[in-house]
């Protein structure tokens, strides 16, 4: 008996020890991929976005040019119709009066002739 219980212990001694079994790493690189491929999607979208942004504004910007042309034209018209105003015109005291029943802010270049 004696030697079966020293062969016994020389038989656990001798096996080794189960090694601590590592996680899988399966899951953190499915993650990993995941978040990467997500980080892309989301970094090639806002490119796209960024350049629909920047071609909508030069358009923008273009029309806005043109809108001050016509402000400008518009208000030109509207100085040389209150002169004419100022002067006498019977067709231009009309036309600024509209202007003026209509909200459109008339200041006369000269002081009204009387």
């Amino acid at each position: 008996m004696e030697n079966e219980l020293e062969t016994n212990q020389e038989n656990d001694a001798a096996k080794p020890e189960p090694a601590e079994r590592r996680a899988s790493s399966l899951p953190l690189t499915l993650t990993m991929v995941s978040l990467l491929i997500w980080f892309g999607f989301q970094t090639v979208a806002l490119v796209f976005e960024r350049n629909q942004l920047i071609s909508f504004k030069s358009n923008y910007d273009a029309a806005m040019q043109e809108a001050q042309k016509m402000q400008a034209q518009l208000e030109a018209l509207i100085t040389k119709t209150a002169e004419l105003a100022s002067k006498g015109n019977a067709s231009a005291k009309v036309a600024i009066e509209e202007l003026q029943k209509r909200g459109i802010p008339v200041q006369p270049a000269t002081p009204p002739v009387k």
